[in-house]
């Protein structure tokens, strides 16, 4: 079943929309695809989009200043645990996206982004989804560190 439509609505930062069917405020990033993500149909192959949500995650943890390089300096490490995607529209090469990234569920060593990625041109959902992190320091399971709580806490909210 296909996702209710996304209708964008800039906010007062521009990194951020809100989505107007829904209220929901994401982080809003760019990016377009290359030749070398397509496959053989000549659409994106899917693995692809794990790639996007990558770009998705870092850029709204450096556009909050607390980009992934400096969390892993303090010795936090985040793997993924968890992935889901569902694929609704294909992307092609060339094709300008955005990428919209949330965090959403945080426990005490797990969090959770999500993902929703439009077509630029239209605004048609070609891919919803998330990843479930587990905090780690030296490979062992520990408690989320404060400032990715703070960036939890902080990430707005509904309207």
């Amino acid at each position: 079943m296909r996702p209710k439509p996304f209708i964008p609505e800039f906010m007062e930062n521009p990194c951020y929309v809100r989505d107007t069917n829904s209220g929901i405020i994401w982080h809003r990033s760019e990016l377009r695809t290359l030749y070398v993500d397509t496959d053989r149909s000549q659409v994106v192959y899917h693995a692809n989009y794990l790639k996007y949500f990558e770009v998705g995650r870092g850029t709204l943890m450096r556009d909050a200043g607390y980009p992934y390089k400096v969390v892993e300096e303090s010795g936090y490490v985040y793997p993924i645990i968890k992935t889901e995607l569902n694929y609704y529209s294909p992307l092609f090469y060339d094709d300008l996206m955005y990428i919209h990234t949330r965090p959403a569920q945080i426990e005490m060593v797990k969090l959770q982004f999500d993902y929703l990625i439009t077509k630029a041109d239209g605004g048609e959902i070609c891919c919803t989804g998330f990843t479930k992190h587990c905090a780690t320091n030296n490979g062992i399971p520990v408690e989320i560190d404060e400032r990715t709580i703070n960036l939890w806490k902080n990430f707005p909210e509904y309207g």
